[in-house]
């Protein structure tokens, strides 16, 4: 039986043996910190450079033209947005906030998609703290990100660079599509965090690996097909 015996371990083994990671994690308070503290490093660090990378002009009027038509004035008050400053304190409120919101959220999906478990022993912020596990993949993807846009020539570059395993990024969706933010939320992480989500819901549960996999597999797959079909029809 593989064997986890700190978190700075843990963080490495998450992505070869999380079967021992997650054991680990059910017996030890207080090991969540340090994903946490490495995604959400990351992902500001990320948006940082991004921000202070990227061609300013050239982005508002890319997402000036995704908005469809637009009134002068509209055009102005969004492109008055688009100040190197300002969009740098909105990106990193906002990634601050919405990865703790969502994990936040997906935690209150764990506990209560658990609850019928005969060995229920955990609450909500020990799902809350399993979140953070799964986003792990971010780390590695991210770190590829800022390494592509630390070397990359042209600054007329999309925020698709930062998911480079992402669909929007491999096929160079531009920004001005519809289909921009579907495809760039299409990425490798994405598939990972949920085959981490399943083994360790088996390893925290007494459920098959079946009934972890759906519970793991469920809430992506009510949201993606949404939103493709709003894509699809509207």
């Amino acid at each position: 039986m593989h064997t986890v015996s700190n978190p700075f371990q843990a963080c490495n083994d998450i992505f070869f043996k999380p079967n021992g990671v997650f054991r680990a994690v059910g017996e030890n308070n207080n090991w969540s910190w340090m994903p946490f503290f490495l995604v959400m490093g990351i992902t500001l660090a990320s948006q940082y450079l991004y921000v202070s990378f990227v061609d300013i002009e050239w982005l508002a009027n890319m997402n000036i033209a995704a908005q469809g038509d637009m009134s002068p004035a509209e055009e102005d008050q969004m492109r008055a947005f688009f100040q190197r400053d300002t969009l740098m304190w909105s990106q990193l409120i906002g990634a601050f906030f919405v990865l703790i919101i969502v994990n936040a959220i997906y935690a209150v999906y764990l506990n209560l998609a658990t609850r019928s478990d005969d060995s229920h022993v955990f609450g909500f912020t020990d799902w809350y703290g399993f979140s953070w596990w799964l986003s792990m993949p971010y780390v590695i993807t991210g770190l590829i990100g800022v390494a592509l846009l630390l070397f990359w020539g042209d600054h007329q570059v999309t925020p698709a660079i930062l998911a480079p395993t992402s669909l929007s990024f491999l096929l160079s969706i531009p920004i001005d599509s519809p289909w921009f933010a579907f495809t760039q939320a299409i990425r490798l992480e994405l598939f990972w965090g949920i085959y981490l989500a399943m083994v360790g819901i088996s390893q925290w549960t007494s459920f098959s690996r079946q009934k972890a996999a759906l519970i793991a597999i469920a809430p992506y797959a009510i949201i993606y097909t949404i939103w493709l079909i709003a894509l699809t029809v509207f």
